[in-house]
């Protein structure tokens, strides 16, 4: 890695963005942070960050960035994929619109962006990307399947990408937070409410709340694991693979990958209310 990188991350307006972005230019990197919430970026200037403005769903607007940051800087070192939503209700309950707008955004602008920086880091014969996965690509919860969808299309996509890159110089990791203080728990909650708060899976998009509340509430991780990840794929001179954050979110891919499937769908079930009515 050159002593400065040039590191764009997608989605910096807010949480594990925000942190990585203000975190690697304190160490001396020169970031960019594009979301579409540009206010929000504005507060991050004074952290030494450079805001730029990007729609994830917009061809137009990634292109943009990207040849913005080239003519600024001749190179991107580093693409943080972290630009994403959630999406939760019943699969049957779900508009379709509203399901093909979460893998745009979650996997088809992720794709993008690295389909438009990949030819230059392949030039360049050295590149990372960072893809913003989760243990929700290695385990599904009950009236989460669209946002599941995204994320294990992630892993399938980050995965590819590693095996194909490696001869090109290109490095491809994938962190995997569990539960982190963010946003997300009451997003997800506002959808299960809008989408399954009434109707046949009303009980179950009850206690799922009820469930997320205290996951993301006082039992989730500080956001600083992920942004430590981050740092380190980033800036490691052997970047992991995956990074699982925090140690819980180890212990349930280790038991996606161990447990037999009517025990998990059994236990997801007493966790999440779920079970048969």
């Amino acid at each position: 890695m050159k002593t400065s990188p040039v590191i764009v991350i997608t989605g910096a307006s807010s949480g594990i963005g925000e942190g990585a972005a203000v975190a690697l230019a304190e160490r001396g990197a020169t970031v960019i942070g594009a979301a579409r919430r540009t206010d929000r970026l504005h507060g991050l200037v004074p952290k030494g960050v450079q805001p730029h403005v990007l729609d994830v769903t917009d061809d137009e607007s990634m292109v943009t960035l990207v040849d913005a940051v080239l003519a600024e800087h001749g190179r991107i070192d580093v693409l943080v994929n972290n630009a994403g939503y959630s999406v939760f209700g019943a699969v049957e309950d779900v508009p379709m619109e509203v399901a093909r707008r979460q893998l745009e955004v979650n996997v088809i602008g992720l794709a993008r962006m690295s389909q438009l920086v990949l030819p230059h880091m392949r030039a360049a014969g050295a590149g990372r990307i960072i893809n913003i996965a989760s243990v929700a690509g290695h385990v599904s919860e009950p009236l989460g399947g669209w946002y599941h969808a995204t994320k294990y299309a992630v892993e399938g996509l980050s995965d590819a990408m590693r095996m194909e890159l490696a001869p090109h110089g290109v490095k491809v990791s994938i962190i995997e937070p569990g539960a982190i203080k963010t946003e997300f728990g009451g997003i997800a909650s506002q959808s299960l409410a809008t989408y399954s708060g009434e109707g046949a899976y009303a009980a179950q998009a009850r206690r799922l709340a009820k469930t997320h509340e205290e996951m993301f509430g006082s039992q989730a991780a500080d956001v600083s694991v992920v942004v430590d990840a981050i740092v380190h794929a980033a800036t490691a001179s052997r970047p992991k693979v995956r990074y699982q954050v925090p140690l819980s979110a180890k212990a349930v891919v280790a038991a996606a990958r161990f447990v037999p499937a009517p025990v998990m769908d059994a236990a997801m079930g007493r966790m999440f209310g779920t079970n048969r009515l």
